[in-house]
């Protein structure tokens, strides 16, 4: 330490100690030294405070939208295990259409979306497949074609559909225009609605039938009545829709939901209610 102190005292070109055979003082350049020397300790202890508190502040919070009819079933799992795996970062769920999920995305007001794939790819925004859904036609309990397993598309040219808003999902009624004119009839929509609840509603008071997927059941129960549709057509893809530019948490909550989704993906291709 002796020899320390006389290298500093060196390279500083003053004396830091007044030496005596018997004490060892500060002088006055080593006491305004000393005094200097830990506020700039001090201030390095705060910066590396200040930045691993920014460092866990960007990952603290973690801003998902999501479509509860497409979710229900591996959502709360997901979350469970996320929980359990990221103590300290906060999930915020909000409850969005489709469209509103990719405007608030690239507004950056998500840092991810659990939704149906989108149509066409998105400029900067990636897309993680984490399952896929059947469609099911739902009736009211009170339908002739309630008491039926299945049911062909074209023998629902004369019904009533009760859909998806279009504004807020478009490739939902996209579907099922495509669905219809495949089956050789064009869909009379007599009502569409902003959300599953009011969708559930209005199939279950008799206003219409309505194609939908599978975990739909997740959420009517016994309310409504569903029906496979034949012939067979393809499934609804679910998946992540998020920036390509994410923070590192982004991936490992896609990571958890994609091992939720696998373990319940038999749950969401049978027929529920």
């Amino acid at each position: 330490m002796s020899r320390q102190i006389r290298d500093l005292e060196e390279e500083l070109g003053v004396e830091l100690f007044r030496r005596t055979a018997k004490s060892l003082a500060l002088t006055d350049a080593g006491s305004i030294f000393l005094g200097e020397a830990r506020a700039v300790l001090l201030r390095a202890d705060e910066a590396v405070n200040a930045a691993r508190a920014a460092a866990k502040k960007c990952s603290a919070r973690l801003r998902v939208g999501y479509a509860p009819s497409l979710t229900a079933l591996f959502l709360p799992p997901t979350l469970r295990a996320f929980e359990a795996e990221f103590p300290g970062v906060k999930v915020d769920l909000h409850d969005l259409s489709s469209e509103e999920c990719r405007a608030r995305l690239a507004a950056g007001k998500l840092d991810l979306a659990l939704t149906i794939q989108p149509p066409g790819a998105l400029k900067n925004m990636a897309f993680q497949k984490l399952t896929s859904y059947p469609l099911y036609c739902a009736v009211s309990r009170s339908h002739p074609l309630a008491g039926r397993k299945s049911v062909r598309l074209a023998e629902l040219a004369d019904e009533p559909f009760v859909a998806y808003t279009e504004a807020d999902y478009p490739e939902y009624m996209d579907r099922l225009r495509e669905l219809a004119r495949a089956a050789g009839f064009r869909p009379n929509i007599v009502g569409e609605y902003d959300g599953a609840s009011g969708l559930i509603t209005a199939v279950e008071s008799g206003r219409g039938v309505a194609l939908v997927a599978s975990t739909m059941g997740c959420l009517s129960g016994p309310r409504l009545s569903y029906l496979t549709l034949r012939p067979a057509i393809g499934p609804l893809l679910i998946g992540a829709l998020y920036p390509k530019a994410s923070a590192p948490v982004v991936g490992d909550f896609v990571r958890v939901a994609q091992a939720a989704a696998r373990k319940h993906e038999r749950i969401g291709n049978i027929r529920q209610g």
